[in-house]
């Protein structure tokens, strides 16, 4: 039986991820921040001695991309010296495996195809700045490790961009007068990327450490498209009657700027597992689906670039 220690557990992927090890029979450990905060070292030590696992996950992360902008070093802790925490407790207690998350936003966007494995990042923003240097933490100190990329989640759990449009829409429909329509929601239709699902990543990322291959990976959904196709089609799908409109980021002006286009090019993922992960508009009626949110709908192939 594996033995494995879940950094973030509690969190948006962390609660598929532990889900998925202990439907393969594993042993989990998943600290709460309380238990162990990756941003100090003595409990990271102490935490890796005492379960002494065969693989850890960090799957915890400063998420708050705009927050990011003023707090650029509360998310350094989190996102840069915790994961070299983490690099260092595995290297001393015998070069344990590490699996660490990282983010499609370490890339400017301005690439004009998918971002490969070894492309040179260059991220707009605090928060793609704190995860690259978590990423050369992670490469300096461990041999045995998979920097695992990603990008867009959903899942059970919320915090994410679905469940948010799913709630803005049902507001505006209960707002809406009687023999009126409702007011439609105003989504950016120029940042492109791959939606992902947590249920999905996670068994990659189990399927990965199986294989023993380290490395970096690229790890998503397949299929590329924008917050507005991802916002029409996640309506869609649950049968919500409010219309989406298309709109330019600078509509929007937000605290940190985003790319572009993130998507990330997965090879050399099916070489490594086999497979690819499904295409994101099965994904997100899976999700639906499993969240009782999913109504018949009209197949619609999504955006794609």
């Amino acid at each position: 039986m594996k033995r494995v220690l879940v950094a973030g557990g509690r969190g948006l992927l962390g609660q598929s991820l532990t889900g998925e090890l202990l439907r393969r029979g594993w042993e989990v450990w998943a600290p709460g921040r309380e238990e162990m905060d990756i941003t100090r070292l003595g409990e990271v030590r102490r935490m890796v001695k005492q379960t002494r696992p065969h693989v850890v996950f960090n799957v915890a992360a400063f998420t708050d991309v705009d927050g990011a902008e003023e707090r650029e070093e509360e998310a350094l802790l989190v996102n840069g010296l915790g994961v070299r925490h983490l690099a260092l407790a595995c290297l001393e207690e015998g070069e344990i495996p590490l699996v660490h998350l990282s983010t499609d936003y370490v890339f400017d966007g301005e690439k004009g195809s998918l971002y490969g494995i070894y492309d040179l990042p260059r991220p707009l923003n605090a928060y793609g700045r704190t995860k690259l240097w978590g990423e050369k933490a992670l490469q300096a100190l461990s041999r045995h490790y998979y920097l695992v990329r990603t990008s867009w989640l959903f899942g059970p759990g919320g915090g994410h961009f679905v469940g948010r449009i799913l709630e803005a829409a049902r507001q505006n429909l209960a707002a809406a007068p009687p023999g009126k329509p409702p007011a439609p929601l105003r989504v950016v239709d120029d940042q492109y990327g791959s939606p992902t699902y947590t249920r999905d990543l996670a068994r990659a990322l189990a399927d990965l450490v199986e294989t023993g291959c380290w490395g970096t990976y690229h790890v998503t959904n397949t299929g590329v498209t924008t917050w507005y196709g991802l916002a029409s089609r996640a309506l869609e799908l649950a049968g919500i009657p409010v219309p989406v409109l298309p709109v330019a980021s600078s509509e929007f002006p937000l605290p940190a700027q985003r790319p572009r286009c993130s998507a990330l090019d997965p090879f050399p993922l099916r070489e490594t597992l086999g497979y690819l992960l499904p295409p994101w508009t099965e994904a997100l009626e899976g999700y639906l689906k499993e969240e009782g949110q999913r109504t018949p709908a009209t197949p619609s192939p999504g955006r794609r670039l």
